[in-house]
Order: C-alpha cells, then structure tokens, then sequence
C-alpha cells in the first residue's frame, strides 16, 4: 500500500469534510439544515409523480427545520445547536428539502442572500438534481462564490440507469455528468450523494461508483445506506417482500471497500443515513448516528486501510 496522504484524518482514516473545513477556514464550522419550501420536479409532474420510492424528507430534516419557520429563525436555532454541542465558531446553510435550485431566480436570490448575511455565516450549500440546475441558477451561484463558500450538493444516488428508472429517479447518469462538466470550473465544490442498497444492486456494480467519483472533478461525497420510512413505495415494497435492506454487517463491508478506492483529495461528508423512530420502518439497526459513523470507520481501522489506499493496487 502506498503512505497514508496529508488529507487522511489520522485517526479516522478517511479525509472527513469537518477537518477539510476546519483546515480551509482556521476554525470549527457546522452546517446547519434549513427547509426553504421548495417542491421537486420529480414530484409536481415537469420530471414526474410521485419522487423516488425511497423519498420522505422528514426522514433527514431536523424537527425545527419547516418551510412554516422563517428562514432566519431557523438558522438561529440550528447555530445555538452546534455552538452548544460542537463549539462551532462558523456556519454553511445547508439549503436540504427536494430541489433547492428549482424556483424563480429573483426567488434564489433572496433565499440565498438572506442566509449570507449572517455575520457568522461564510457560505451556503445547495442540494439539487442534476436535471434542475438551470444556467441562470449557475451563474447566481457562480456570482456568489466569488467572495464566499458555496458548495452545490448533487443527488446522483446510483450510476446504473436501470436503477435510477426502476427508483423513479427521473434522470439518468449522463445528466449528473452533463451536470458535473457544466459546474466544474465556477469556484465552487460539488458533492455527489450516492446511496448503496437499491434492489437488484451488487456490490461489484456500486464499487463501479468509485472509480467515476475519480475521474471526476467531484470535490466531496455522501453516502448511506437505503432504507425504508413511512409513506414511501419503498416501504410498501418492503412489507410486500419485494425490498431486503442490507445488514449493517453488509453495508459497513462494502463502505469501507468503497472508501479504500476513493480517492484521498475527495472528501467525505455523510457515511450513513438515519431516519426518526416513528417513520424508520427498516433496516432497523438500533445504532444512533456518531455509531453509524464509526461503525465504517472502525472496519478500515481493523482492517489497517484508509481512504484511497486500494487506488494504485487496481489494474
């Protein structure tokens, strides 16, 4: 194996977002969720019905997070969390809810600035599809990372196009490529959300996923596993037996398998996915979140490997 790079946090033997953070800015930041009201394309019928099988974003937005709160409000209460809990100095709004490029530009504008002028906000960070980043939405993004961190989040979730049709996804891969050449180049990172678990996935084929994050100009990751909440198609699967969600024993194998090819300039932002008690409907793993983390961590520390370390071993 070749030496570990610079960019590995050397005891959790990934290159993790918060250390990238902290060495960039000199400090310790968080990001903090807000829910700007949008809707999805995948969902008001432009892209398609009904979003993905697996979609209910109360599954990943904090309880304060509500399109009904003002933003402000909601940035106030999300940064009194992370300075109690993390100490943290700075923040990045984290714009999360469905597609949050997907509005009228004087709309984007207004979000966007409003979160900025925090004082102890340095920049934001905007998920959307691939298919909803219009070139009016790029240059206002472009505009704003002139003097401040943007980082533009884009939902891949697999590179199989047959997945992403049975899913419902509403793209394809070459738009996330199409998307990725467009964005390169316009002073902002770009994080690629993927997710390993989807029916009919192999562990060979999503590894596949590794290596395309590689020739990429992709700057950050996030991962987790599949899973099913309430008032999803995918949880209809699930009691229908047409889902069988991963072990935990089967995810960590294959996240850990997937960090070792990653390459160590890319960094790491989620490595799981979490849902409340009341909606999670399986798998049902018992872990809370910072042991979810470690759990992958943990196999590339038994394993004596990190992040990028398979790289140069692959013909």
């Amino acid at each position: 194996m070749s030496s570990i790079p610079e960019t590995i946090h050397p005891q959790l033997h990934i290159h993790s977002y918060g250390l990238y953070l902290r060495r960039r800015f000199g400090c310790r930041v968080s990001k903090v969720n807000v829910d700007a009201g949008f809707t999805c394309p995948n969902r008001d019928g432009s892209k398609g019905t009904g979003g993905c099988i697996y979609c209910n974003n109360v599954s990943f937005s904090p309880r304060d997070t509500r399109p009904v709160i003002p933003l402000e409000e909601q940035m106030a209460h999300g940064m009194a969390y992370h300075r109690q809990r993390l100490g943290s100095e700075k923040f990045i709004v984290y714009f999360q809810k469905y597609t949050n490029t997907y509005g009228s530009m004087e709309h984007l504008a207004d979000l966007y600035r409003r979160a900025l002028d925090h004082p102890d906000v340095f920049g934001i960070s905007v998920g959307t599809r691939p298919d909803a980043l219009t070139d009016e939405a790029l240059e206002l993004l472009t505009e704003i990372a002139r003097d401040r961190y943007v980082c533009l989040e884009l939902g891949l979730q697999s590179m199989d196009d047959d997945i992403l049709t049975r899913i419902n996804r509403g793209h394809t891969l070459e738009d996330f490529l199409s998307a990725v050449r467009r964005v390169d180049g316009h002073g902002f990172d770009i994080c690629a959300h993927l997710i390993y678990g989807f029916p009919g996935e192999t562990a060979e084929g999503f590894l596949k996923t590794a290596d395309l994050m590689a020739s990429l100009p992709i700057d950050s990751i996030k991962l987790h596993q599949l899973h099913a909440v309430e008032d999803t198609e995918l949880a209809r699967m699930y009691r229908a037996g047409e889902f069988t969600p991963l072990t935990l024993e089967e995810y960590v194998s294959v996240a850990a398998d997937f960090l070792e090819r990653l390459p160590a300039r890319i960094t790491v932002q989620r490595l799981y996915g979490s849902a409340p008690l009341a909606i999670r409907v399986a798998p049902q793993w018992g872990l809370k979140n910072n042991q979810m983390w470690f759990a992958v961590v943990n196999e590339l520390t038994r394993r004596g490997t990190w992040q990028g370390c398979r790289i140069s071993r692959r013909p």
